[in-house]
């Protein structure tokens, strides 16, 4: 095993717990970017996208207002 294996293992081993998903992603990315197959990509970006509310079109409505008078 090689000095840079060990020290990545260290690290990992004092991750906490509730961390570790985080830590799995990010090394899911990486397999992802080096072309491993193993890797799940995320193609349905919109579970990250918030649905749209009332108040948020609203608010979008007046910026739009705000800046067609020049006040922004």
């Amino acid at each position: 095993m090689t000095a840079i294996r060990q020290e990545a293992i260290q690290m990992l081993e004092k991750v906490p717990e509730d961390k570790l998903s985080f830590v799995i992603q990010i090394m899911q990315g990486v397999n992802g970017l080096i072309g491993a197959p193993e890797a799940k990509s995320i193609t349905d970006i919109k579970q990250f996208v918030m649905a749209p509310t009332e108040r948020g079109q609203a608010a979008d409505d007046y910026i739009r207002e705000q800046r067609d008078y020049d006040r922004i």
